[in-house]
């Protein structure tokens, strides 16, 4: 059973065991040229994306967002990276249009050793990839026992407040805080109402995006799914940044929250921004996508220490659950118990696996001739 808010369901696509779907991913990695150790990484941040629940990010995108660009020509799948810069508590490397998510790994890896001696570090990478969950490398930093921060930009997508031109990327911002409950306190989204992956995701389902969230040139909401997709390619269509269009929402602050991330993924590295970022050149051909992205992290120890940090941060998220509930509500959540709970879920039976992502598998197994059967085959 799945929990969406207050409401649950009965999950009815089938399942994929985690270990038989990591041991594919790894293998679908390697046949396409990613070296093997390069293949795990790639493999476990998009099942953590899975492990969560947040499957905007996780096996859904596998072919589409990497594997399809790799055969395109516009990702690389051995990553080369280079050291632009190295200090005591910062550092910038440049993936040569290499595996995002191999880059971050590697940049997270060095930012917390740093962190332990120095008490705080920064990194950022420019010419990069698509990274995966951003999440995933915040928590990195909490099990490690560090706060940690990150953000990336991305493909125009969102227009600014009172404007109908996607101009930024969905360009996340995500904290994660270690407490001493089973899960830390992670705030993992979009600075857009809805994230480009959720509408793949809603494209391949067959539903409609919510009202509100996209609008088109003439300022009217768009809700067809696979409509929208193409509108943002060709420019005709723009997310709402958070709080909506316009500012009797507050749609401001969404607008100034993805500027931020925006200006820090390039400013940090030097690289390109905004429009510079489509993946498509002036003559309509696919080109590389050169993103940036940055990242912090935070030793609790050179402040107060730990025990201080994890203790607080509980303290506050348990006093949030437990405030009064707002009428035909019984729960309140706080950021990254969802995810949690989605893991309980999940566990023990595997990776949900919806039709769409079901045919991509097969074909991405037939063209590597992988030695690989699944069980939902014989309901294709």
């Amino acid at each position: 059973m799945i929990r969406k808010g207050e409401r649950c369901f009965m999950e009815s696509r089938p399942y994929v065991a985690w270990d038989v779907m990591n041991r594919f991913l790894i293998d679908a990695f390697k046949g396409y040229g990613v070296p093997e150790e390069d293949a795990k990484i790639c493999a476990d941040v998009l099942l953590e994306s899975d492990r969560r629940g947040i499957e905007s990010h996780g096996c859904n995108r596998f072919k589409p967002i990497y594997i399809d660009r790799i055969v395109k020509g516009t990702l690389k799948p051995v990553t080369e990276i280079e050291v632009l810069k190295d200090t005591p508590t910062t550092l910038v490397y440049d993936a040569h249009d290499g595996m995002g998510m191999v880059a971050s790994y590697r940049m997270m890896e060095a930012l917390i050793e740093k962190a332990k001696k120095y008490g705080m570090a920064g990194g950022a990478i420019r010419n990069s990839t698509h990274y995966g969950i951003a999440g995933y490398w915040t928590t990195m930093a909490t099990r490690a026992g560090m706060i940690g921060v990150t953000g990336t930009n991305a493909r125009p997508s969102i227009a600014p407040t009172f404007g109908v031109e996607n101009m930024m990327g969905t360009n996340p911002l995500t904290w994660a805080i270690p407490t001493d409950e089973e899960f830390p306190f992670c705030i993992d989204c979009a600075t857009s109402v809805v994230q480009r992956g959720k509408i793949e995701y809603y494209a391949r389902e067959g539903k409609d995006t919510p009202a509100g969230m996209v609008i088109s040139h003439d300022g009217s909401s768009m809700t067809d799914s696979s409509a929208i997709l193409k509108a943002l390619v060709d420019g005709t269509a723009a997310l709402t940044p958070l709080g909506g269009a316009g500012d009797e929402m507050c749609g401001y602050k969404g607008y100034g929250y993805a500027a931020v991330v925006e200006i820090l993924s390039a400013a940090l590295t030097g690289g390109p921004f905004m429009k510079a970022l489509t993946g498509v050149d002036q003559n309509g051909n696919p080109q590389m996508y050169h993103l940036g992205h940055f990242f912090f992290v935070i030793n609790p120890e050179f402040f107060m220490g730990l025990d201080t940090c994890k203790k607080t941060a509980g303290d506050i998220c348990r006093a949030l659950r437990a405030s009064e509930k707002a009428p035909g509500h019984d729960r309140i959540y706080t950021a990254g118990e969802k995810e949690w709970l989605a893991w309980c879920e999940r566990k023990n039976k595997g990776v949900p696996i919806g039709e769409a992502v079901q045919r991509e598998m097969i074909a991405v197994r037939d063209q590597l001739k992988l030695p690989y059967h699944f069980d939902f085959e014989a309901a294709i």
